[in-house]
């Protein structure tokens, strides 16, 4: 139960991480990269535990979070770019601004 326990707290810091960034960050980047460490702790948790317990659904769902988190990315930096634009500023401020 040793070798599980370094992953955990691998992963906890990561997330920890991640949380830190997403409230303190102001550029949309930021957050962005944030959002992503924070996903990338929850795959290694997944597979930690799927190679714990001897099974292949934590492999299957860290794969499918893997293509969420791309896709994620990928629709985060279409907005960043229509806000940049538009008001020549990454700021996550100016986010709420699009819908005028």
């Amino acid at each position: 139960m040793t070798g599980i326990n370094h992953y955990l707290v691998l992963s906890l810091i990561l997330f920890s991480i991640g949380v830190f960034g997403v409230l303190t960050r102001r550029s949309a980047i930021g957050i962005l990269l944030s959002l992503e460490l924070m996903l990338n702790a929850v795959n290694i948790n997944l597979v930690a535990f799927s190679h714990f317990l001897e099974s292949i659904t934590g492999h299957i769902f860290a794969i499918f979070l893997i293509a969420v988190a791309a896709a994620e990315s990928c629709v985060g930096l279409a907005i960043i770019i229509c806000v940049y634009r538009t008001f020549k500023d990454i700021r996550a401020d100016n986010i709420n601004l699009l819908k005028w």
